[in-house]
């Protein structure tokens, strides 16, 4: 049978599901929002401040993710070449340099992704999802085939949590928030009020706020400074005791509810693989 990229017994299919992984979605968007050219890109090609094309964008990113996660090779590959296509015909100005670079600028989709996957392994590892040290390099290294996707050379990604943590602190003084890009703390406030969410969603609209200052306190210090924002310890141990305390209050939930179509699909195909 075809699994795509990962399958039974990869840590992806592991991690993926769990519901507190939401948080490391906004985590991840977050993060990509201090690389300027990847959130130039992103505001000069959509209406950031539409609440409809926001939700919009982060659905099909939901999407894309899933599809990457479980889908099959020819589902993979479908959306990656959609992706990429996109992304190589936009264009965005650079007003430091006055520079026009396309949205595929590999400096950029390589920060995208290194946020994506740090994000979901902090946050996953935070909240008490069970992974050792082991897991968590093979986390990294399976994500290099979701790197391939957009257009990335697997050899020019970290495969390991030490070469994730040394990229991002080689990249680290060239971000910043653009300024002229309107804060994603009080953007996120406000639509999350009025999220257009689909009918399936709905139950999450009450607590999308606190989601958003949840992702915002799972951020690296030095993130949340560039945000503008308070970098305490204190506010560590908060987002920390606040992932572990959410992740099992929904380990609560029977598995046929907590976990999401795909996701119970691949916790069955593991445990028939294991038998």
């Amino acid at each position: 049978m075809d699994h795509g990229l990962f399958g039974p017994g990869s840590v992806t299919w592991r991690v993926m599901g769990e519901p507190i992984l939401l948080v490391g979605g906004f985590r991840a968007l977050l993060m990509q929002g201090l690389h300027p050219r990847a959130m130039r890109g992103v505001a000069q090609n959509s209406a950031l401040m539409d609440p409809s094309e926001a939700w919009s964008r982060f659905l099909r990113t939901t999407e894309f993710v899933r599809v990457r996660t479980y889908g099959t090779s020819a589902e993979v590959a479908e959306a990656g070449a959609r992706v990429r296509k996109i992304h190589s015909r936009l264009t965005a100005l650079d007003p430091d340099t006055g520079e026009r670079f396309r949205l595929d600028d590999p400096g950029a989709l390589l920060w995208v992704h290194v946020g994506e996957v740090d994000s979901y392994l902090s946050v996953a590892r935070r909240a008490g999802v069970r992974l050792s040290d082991e897991d968590a390099d093979r986390f990294v290294d399976e994500w290099r085939r979701a790197a391939e996707v957009v257009g990335l050379r697997p050899d020019d990604v970290p495969g390991s949590v030490g070469e994730m943590r040394d990229y991002v602190q080689s990249v680290r003084p060239g971000l910043y928030f653009a300024p002229e890009v309107p804060h994603p703390l009080r953007q996120s406030l406000s639509q999350s009020l009025n999220a257009p969410l689909p009918t399936y969603l709905l139950p999450l609209k009450p607590v999308i706020p606190m989601l958003t200052v949840l992702a915002f306190a799972t951020l690296p210090r030095w993130a949340r400074r560039l945000y503008g924002l308070p970098a305490t310890p204190l506010g560590d141990l908060w987002a920390t005791a606040t992932l572990k305390g959410l992740h099992a209050g929904i380990g609560l939930v029977p598995a046929p509810v907590r976990y999401a179509p795909d996701a119970r699909r691949a916790r069955r195909v593991t445990a028939e693989r294991a038998a």
